[in-house]
């Protein structure tokens, strides 16, 4: 039996089908022996309340291979080297970056990799993105929550921000111990079960409060573990900020565009109610698939990845996105798809029918009307692969909203959730509803259906 076949035997008994393309994840961390060694110096090997994993090149591509995955995306873990002595910690960042990109040399086409950097000294961070991007070939940048209490959306990272907005960076986000803390907080919930989703919420609510992102349009963000709690903080910040402009305490906060270039990466639990919370605030183009390689072991990422494809199958506003969520929308954000005349996927050209079930909370139910004829509206004027958006309202319980929508094909559907009002929509609009189900739909007689929805 060849490699091939017994790749695709491996696979086919995990219950994971391989992609044309192979899968792309975006979450997978590297832990280099200069790396272990410097934090077993400094006595920090358990900061993260977690042993830390070995890594293994030759195992994690071997797991790879099994798994059907054709990239990786290479971060280092937490924690991050800041003991102090500001030129050690560069020097163990440089050699971190440097070890990564000689996997991605190693092995073409395996192995990207986002550089760290060695904050919290901000023009030594500047320096490693000059170098990382300009001779390692970096594909982006990962940054933590925080270095040593500094936060992103700390005034004093701006001028990073500028420079990675300039590059049209890629950041790779990831929780790290919350500083200053307690170690009492880690006694009875380590940090990785829980605190690890607050620290992420508090740093993205932190970005968007000073308008970081809506500030530096060219960067893209990853946000970790499923969004962590943004589907519960966003709302509440957007209700809450013109209280807090009132009082003084924020300024104007533009969400549309500190959301615009959020995505966000599977690791973790992705359960279909956590995927249903996390597409209140996204839409399918913006989700990644990660692993949080070498963090357990490879049968058991072998497993989520399994329980993934198989709740994507199962969730009809998601089943049509499946490749894309797998390989496809990785494969756009870092540029790939130009060199790869074989990662757009192809479509059959059925005409998709469906009607959304809404339920909208009555204290908001004038402001989504008004949303729904707005974006109903413009989608059929403007999108000429959207045939209907029709939004209608039950007479007998007014609050109940049914919205009747048809789509060319689904590249027609994937560019509507694409466009300005759809995402203007969806970020705008949440917070009204208190429950929402879309349910695919099969005409009856799809030859007058064509007849009657047809674009003048």
């Amino acid at each position: 039996m060849g490699i091939v076949e017994k790749i695709l035997t491996l696979a086919c008994a995990a219950g994971i089908m391989l992609q044309a393309q192979g899968i792309v994840d975006v979450h997978s961390h590297i832990l280099p022996s200069e790396y272990i060694a410097n934090l077993k110096k400094h006595n920090a090997l358990m900061d993260e309340g977690f042993p830390l994993p070995q890594y293994d090149a030759e195992a994690h591509l071997k797991w790879m291979d099994e798994a059907g995955i054709r990239i990786s995306v290479l971060t280092m873990a937490a924690p991050q080297p800041s003991f102090g002595d500001a030129a050690e910690n560069a020097a163990v960042i440089r050699r971190v970056n440097e070890t990564a990109a000689v996997l991605k040399r190693e092995h073409p086409g395996r192995f990207l990799f986002c550089a760290t950097l060695p904050q919290p000294d901000v023009k030594a961070a500047i320096a490693e993105v000059e170098y990382a991007f300009d001779v390692l070939h970096a594909d982006g940048v990962k940054l933590a929550t925080n270095v040593s209490g500094q936060y992103l959306g700390s005034p004093e990272l701006d001028p990073l921000m500028e420079v990675l907005n300039k590059r049209k960076a890629i950041i790779i986000l990831h929780p790290h111990r919350p500083e200053p803390i307690s170690k009492n907080v880690m006694n009875q919930t380590p940090l990785a079960m829980q605190e690890y989703l607050s620290e992420t919420t508090r740093t993205i609510c932190n970005m968007i409060s000073r308008n970081v992102l809506a500030r530096y349009p060219n960067i893209k963000l990853v946000v970790p573990h499923c969004g962590a709690y943004l589907p519960l903080a966003l709302p509440r910040m957007k209700a809450l900020a013109p209280v807090m402009k009132a009082n003084g305490l924020v300024g104007d906060i533009d969400f549309e565009a500190n959301l615009r270039e959020l995505y966000y990466d599977l690791a973790g639990a992705p359960l279909p109610d956590t995927l249903r919370s996390l597409l209140t605030i996204t839409t399918p183009d913006r989700l990644l698939y990660g692993s949080d390689f070498p963090y357990a072991a490879p049968q058991a990422l072998s497993a989520g990845l399994k329980r993934l494809t198989a709740t994507l199958d199962d969730m009809p506003e998601l089943a049509p996105f499946k490749e894309d969520i797998l390989s496809g929308n990785a494969l756009r954000l870092f540029g790939l798809s130009k060199t790869e005349p074989n990662v757009i996927p192809t479509y059959s050209g059925e005409t998709l029918y469906r009607i959304a079930e809404i339920e909208v909370l009555p204290e908001y139910l004038d402001a989504y009307l008004e949303a729904a004829r707005d974006v109903g509206a413009e989608s059929v004027a403007k999108e000429p692969g959207v045939l209907c958006v029709f939004p209608m309202r039950m007479k007998e319980s007014p609050n109940l909203i049914r919205i009747l929508e048809i789509y060319k094909d689904e590249a027609a559907y994937k560019a509507h959730l694409a466009s300005p009002h759809f995402r203007k929509y969806k970020e705008g609009t949440p917070h009204m509803i208190k429950s929402l189900r879309l349910v695919p739909m099969t005409p009856l007689d799809a030859e007058h259906s064509h007849r009657i929805f047809r674009k003048q």
